[in-house]
């Protein structure tokens, strides 16, 4: 198993070396001097503080990017929405739920119309929604349905709110009242296939709103194809981590081989993400292994995809159904393909039920085998 402290503790060194010295973030000046863009920090201070959480991010380091945006927002007096949209959408990337209910309490106090109130307390409801998941605490639930009613209250026509607020109800076990939410938000959207998707068949089975569903993600294969969790809707999904330099992963290989011939062709998708921080190791290794299933490459442990999923140590492989569903986790090269076979003959099932699955939910379409 290939872990990530001693590249953690080399992040950590250098921060703190950057920080003894006294060291200033590149670009900081220049950033202070640009134009002001909408929503951007007018202040110097806060600007300075701005430029510095975009540094920090850059780098990886999201939670010091956090501190600084919120810090940036402070110093321009509480009313920096781009400091505030951007650590809040970093803190619910990266699985800082409580962090992220806070700046959208923050973000609430400059809002100036109903419908940007309504969409605060909205973001609020999703945060504590997701920490519930997390926390297992009903409270959370709980807070999160109270944030909904007041978005609702606020702008009853916003569907995505009844959307939400459905989960949320779900996830309180309050049954009938979150059908009738899935209810309204299908009878007030008429876009959004997925969702529509997911609304109806928690219709069907109220319990899959109770699952955790895979994070929503982005990535971009070797050949050019963008791939995510709503492009992968009825199929199932296995997301393999690794990297050239971990030892596990290269002896699991022939097995991740395997898989990928012996299910073409069916509703599964196997998508191998690697760590790499030579990307050029990375393609070179690909190509000579022949590895001609979708790959993918992001920077390493500390990278947005990585986080989502809270991977520490590699090789580490996440198996999801066909309703986007996080069924299971292996940590090294544990036996799953009977497991596989179990729910592609499900997914083959849906299909037959809803042929439209393959296809109406996508944005993009699936990425299917070669």
């Amino acid at each position: 198993m290939c872990r990530l402290s001693a590249q953690f503790s080399r992040y950590v060194l250098f921060a703190v070396s950057l920080l003894a010295m006294g060291w200033q973030l590149g670009g900081e000046e220049r950033f202070v001097d640009a134009p002001v863009k909408p929503g951007e920090p007018t202040k110097p201070e806060a600007r300075k503080a701005y430029a510095s959480a975009m540094e920090w991010a850059q780098k990886g380091h999201q939670n010091i990017a956090i501190d600084e945006l919120r810090e940036a927002n402070q110093k321009d007096g509480g009313r920096c929405v781009e400091c505030l949209r951007r650590a809040y959408a970093m803190a619910l990337e990266f699985g800082e739920y409580k962090d992220a209910a806070e700046i959208a309490h923050d973000w609430l106090t400059i809002a100036s119309t109903d419908s940007e109130r309504a969409e605060l307390h909205a973001k609020i409801g999703e945060a504590l929604q997701r920490q519930g998941l997390v926390s297992k605490k009903k409270n959370d639930f709980a807070e999160s349905c109270g944030e909904y009613k007041r978005a609702i209250a606020l702008d009853a026509h916003a569907s995505a709110l009844h959307y939400g607020y459905g989960i949320s109800l779900a996830l309180m076990r309050q049954n009938e009242a979150a059908r009738a939410e899935f209810r309204e938000f299908l009878a007030q959207e008429k876009g959004s296939p997925y969702l529509r998707w997911r609304a109806e068949r928690y219709l069907e089975h109220i319990d899959l709103a109770r699952f955790p569903l895979v994070p929503d993600f982005h990535v971009t294969t070797l050949e050019g194809k963008s791939v995510s969790r709503d492009s992968l809707v009825g199929k199932v999904v296995l997301i393999d981590f690794w990297a050239t330099w971990c030892a596990p992963c290269r002896e699991a290989l022939p097995q991740v081989r395997k898989l990928a011939e012996d299910f073409v062709g069916q509703p599964f998708v196997l998508l191998s993400v690697n760590l790499d921080q030579d990307e050029e190791k990375w393609k070179s290794f690909v190509m000579r292994n022949a590895m001609h299933w979708p790959q993918a490459h992001v920077e390493g442990f500390h990278d947005a995809l990585p986080s989502l999923f809270g991977i520490n140590a590699i090789p580490a492989t996440f198996v999801i159904d066909a309703d986007g569903v996080l069924q299971d986790q292996h940590v090294g090269d544990a036996a799953i393909e009977g497991k596989l076979k179990k729910l592609v003959a499900q997914a083959v099932e849906m299909q037959k039920r809803a042929p439209e699955v393959a296809h109406a939910p996508s944005e993009q379409g699936a990425l299917s085998q070669k």
